[in-house]
């Protein structure tokens, strides 16, 4: 279900369209909501939830809200430093580096976020809740606790190479 778009450098791909219906005195009134995640593939990645009266606004909002909400990744190359879980709400995730020509093993809210960021090789597990929007912030929180050698090598003090 996740359609992508580019715009100026960002990434940006839709996780999830939900309608919501009010009755009203003529009838049903439709809104919805969109789940966007929104990414320049270099390592930053963020997602954004808009709400409208039509799709396109919807997606248009939740895209802004995204691009706000850009944090930085710790990559290696095409893959991740090294295996990290993530929890949000009941949702958890298991991201795990994988070798070079792997691909993105991992359903569509962890695939969204992966593909955005910029993460090309990497296999991952969710457990409990299938929730997106959980799906999609236990993920970012969990690519957000990676560290690369470096960075742990300063904040040690010491130097493995």
């Amino acid at each position: 279900m996740a359609e992508e778009s580019t715009r100026g450098e960002l990434i940006d791909k839709v996780v999830k369209i939900r309608r919501c219906a009010a009755v009203v005195k003529g009838g049903r009134r439709f809104s919805f909501s969109a789940l966007v995640v929104v990414g320049n593939g270099k390592g930053q990645v963020g997602w954004g939830y808009g709400k409208a009266n039509e799709v396109p606004p919807a997606v248009e909002k939740a895209v802004k809200d995204g691009s706000r909400s850009l944090v930085s990744i710790a990559l290696k190359g095409s893959t991740i430093p090294h295996t990290v879980k993530g929890q949000f709400g009941a949702a958890r995730v298991i991201l795990v580096p994988a070798s070079p020509g792997t691909g993105v093993i991992a359903g569509a809210a962890v695939r969204a976020v992966c593909e955005a960021c910029g993460i090309h090789d990497i296999l991952t597990k969710s457990y409990g809740s299938h929730n997106a929007i959980n799906l999609v912030k236990a993920t970012i929180g969990a690519l957000q606790s990676l560290r690369s050698q470096n960075e742990v090598e300063r904040l040690r003090g010491v130097s493995l190479s």
